[in-house]
């Protein structure tokens, strides 16, 4: 499994259940890695797309133990009423092929669980509330690319992927 994040300098995520930067080149960066895949999310992660839709082109699993079946059949998406549940599920699909989305925390519960971390570095400090566990001083984890950098909208941004040594197991079940 692995996940996509854009974090600022200082590791941060989010504000006010939103992004930090909204980013063409980042949002064509993560539509090339989780088109045609699975996405992991959180209930707000799915709050906050438009109309609380999920996302086109992807099955989408949906961590929400006060989700219902009927919003789930409604939306189109794969409701997981909790972290076992989510376990479950994912025992019965190719993870290598499925990505964690969001919210901070599902990042941080399934971030021992992934072998990769697909992360946009943003060079600018985005005043989050919200931060993502810092790779870089993470035993285990380890840059292994790194882009040259890219001029998004104003903002410089790499993209890097992070390696985990040693995942939890995958078996899930």
């Amino acid at each position: 499994m692995k996940l996509i994040v854009a974090v600022d300098s200082k590791w941060g995520i989010g504000k006010n259940n939103d992004l930090l930067f909204h980013l063409k080149a980042d949002m064509r960066h993560f539509v090339e890695h989780t088109k045609g895949k699975t996405v992991i999310m959180g209930s707000n992660t799915l709050r906050s797309f438009p109309g609380g839709m999920p996302l086109k082109g992807r099955t989408n699993i949906v961590l929400n133990p006060d989700g219902t079946r009927e919003d789930a059949e409604q939306k189109g998406y794969v409701l997981a009423t909790s972290l076992e549940n989510l376990f479950e599920i994912l025992s019965d699909i190719d993870t290598s092929d499925a990505y964690v989305i969001g919210g901070a925390m599902m990042y941080h519960t399934m971030l021992p669980y992934c072998e990769e971390a697909v992360i946009t570095k943003v060079d600018a400090d985005g005043e989050a509330s919200v931060f993502f566990d810092d790779l870089d001083e993470l035993d285990g984890w380890h840059c292994v690319s790194r882009s040259e950098p890219i001029d998004d909208n104003g903002y410089m941004i790499r993209f890097c992927t992070y390696k985990n040594d040693n995942p939890l197991s995958k078996s899930f079940a």
